[in-house]
């Protein structure tokens, strides 16, 4: 089964075009798709599995064992989409007859509202970074740029310096599904960057180095890094648990909105596909509710 996963994967990179983020999630899904039925559903050796063995009940069982996990819903479809995509195009190959994963329920997702910080809790993570340092300079550009453009942490780690236009605060992003677009940012990310630049090349050992944003050795810095980073400069702040680089984006979007933005120019910058998850940024904060109904019930 590895050289099926293998070619259905350069299937995606070279035929589909699909985004470097997005191929890494399909192999991991399917790795652990195939741990589990060599594991604990079929019990034999990769080298025995055969495909056509896979059925919808196996399919099934894969996402009971995923929720006995406590993997998130929207994980579990994920997974649920990676295998249907991986077994419509063994079907296309004439490796399987039929596609077990397809008739199989999408795990229904946990409504969540999405959190988001009061802006003078963004002012005080972003001056936690030590800007007497190069790294600390590196930080607090990152972060200020997080908040100001509302990105997606993959979005962020992937900016070129060729992407960012400083003299008119724009950057052009790849968003998902290897979407291009162009978001603005304002003049104190612009002051954080231009700091980052006048020092960045104090790290880097390759001067033909693309990336914005560097690690320690000089080479573009990974998801995984900035969410550690993030991680620490939350706790420094003493701000609650679950803040991640995502809230930031919740914060962006929620901060406009009450601001006055129209819902359709947050949509474009977010780079949503569909308006409707644009609207989940729609909800009240409770003190924001509080004071609706003192001001407008007649009984309050």
């Amino acid at each position: 089964m590895t050289n099926e996963i293998g070619e259905f994967l350069d299937y995606l990179t070279y035929e589909r075009n699909v985004s470097v983020n997005t191929v890494t999630a399909y192999r991991e899904d399917l790795e652990s798709f195939v741990g589990f039925l060599c594991n604990d559903y079929f019990t034999l050796g990769r080298d025995q599995l055969d495909l056509k063995r896979v059925d919808h009940l196996a399919v099934r069982s894969y996402l009971a064992h995923l929720a006995r996990r406590k993997l998130a819903r929207a994980s579990a479809a994920r997974h649920l989409s990676a295998l249907r995509s991986f077994f419509k195009y063994l079907m296309r190959e004439g490796v399987v007859e039929a596609n077990p994963a397809r008739n199989v329920a999408t795990p229904k997702r946990e409504k969540h509202l999405p959190s988001v910080l009061q802006p003078s809790d963004v002012v005080l993570l972003l001056d936690q970074a030590d800007t007497s340092t190069p790294l600390g300079v590196r930080d607090r550009a990152f972060l200020e740029v997080l908040y100001a453009s509302g990105l997606r942490i993959s979005e962020l780690v992937g900016i070129d310096i060729d992407d960012v236009e400083l003299r008119a605060r724009l950057v052009k992003v790849r968003g998902k599904g290897s979407k291009e677009r162009i978001v603005p940012f304002g003049s104190k990310a612009e002051e954080t960057i231009r700091a980052w630049l006048a020092v960045r090349g104090t790290i880097i050992s390759d001067v033909e180095e693309p990336a914005l944003f560097v690690n320690y050795r000089g080479q573009r810095i990974t998801t995984r890094s900035v969410r550690r980073l993030f991680d620490g400069y939350v706790r420094k702040a003493s701000l609650r648990a679950g803040v991640s680089p995502h809230t930031m984006r919740h914060s962006f979007a929620t901060h406009l909105l009450n601001a006055g933005a129209d819902l359709r120019g947050i949509q474009e910058l977010l780079g949503h596909v569909s308006l409707s998850t644009t609207q989940k940024y729609t909800h009240l904060n409770d003190w924001q509710l509080i004071s609706v109904y003192k001001k407008a019930h007649p009984k309050a």
